[in-house]
């Protein structure tokens, strides 16, 4: 007999996820500042485009936050249209940039010493920057335990029968962090790991019948059940 998921404890479903798919050893950047940049150019785009515009931006040798902050706007737009909204991304890379060079220094090591919540509030107050993408930068870039709840996050809690799909952010981020170690590296491959379920099974139309969590899933129990793909 098996247990349904709204009584399953998260690390139990982290687990789960990680046994499937195995460490994910996120996030794809070769440094803090292509971490940084990488999640402003993210939004709204799979991560395909935006290597595109990180290859752009190298090849004119813009690579840090510095570069950007230096360099024009209008000459980072059209090197970052992969991205798709590039005049807007280009205004939240510089206005990123100008916060890391006039406010914090142009220094990381100074930047994430700041305390957590003090930093976090202040970067959210960055023109352009939301909740996920200032959390990736202090998760990914910042190695700071803050959990990265996106899109995905959001289905799959769903699904699985924690809450409703009315809560906002900030209930899935508290939810979560309530139930887990405040664990850099957790929160860090916790996130992958549902992306990776998210992105190629637990899709808008879930393919229930190839998911890890089918047996403990509301949706997938009902698909199995019956005999459908969901």
């Amino acid at each position: 007999m098996h247990r349904t998921l709204n009584k399953l404890p998260l690390p139990d479903l982290y687990e789960l996820l990680k046994e499937q798919f195995g460490a994910q050893h996120w996030w794809p950047g070769q440094s803090q500042d292509e971490i940084v940049i990488g999640a402003i150019l993210t939004q709204s785009v799979a991560w395909r485009n935006v290597e595109l515009a990180l290859a752009n931006l190298k090849n004119a040798g813009i690579v840090t936050l510095k570069d950007i902050y230096h360099t024009p706007a209008e000459i980072i737009a059209p090197l970052i249209k992969p991205t798709l909204y590039y005049n807007q991304k280009a205004r939240k890379l510089k206005n990123f940039a100008r916060f890391f060079v006039e406010a914090a220094q142009g220094d990381y090591q100074y930047l994430f010493s700041l305390p957590l919540e003090q930093l976090r509030a202040r970067m959210l107050q960055i023109n352009g920057l939301g909740q996920e993408t200032v959390d990736s930068i202090l998760l990914y870039a910042g190695k700071l335990p803050v959990f990265v709840c996106d899109a995905y996050t959001n289905r799959l809690l769903v699904r699985l029968g924690y809450a409703d799909k009315d809560r906002d952010y900030a209930f899935w981020q508290s939810l979560i962090s309530s139930s887990l170690p405040r664990d850099t590296e957790l929160y860090n491959d916790f996130h992958a790991q549902i992306v990776m379920l998210c992105k190629h099974i637990c899709k808008p139309k879930p393919l229930c019948d190839l998911c890890p969590l089918r047996f403990v899933c509301p949706v997938g129990i009902k698909a199995v059940n019956s005999g459908s793909r969901c």
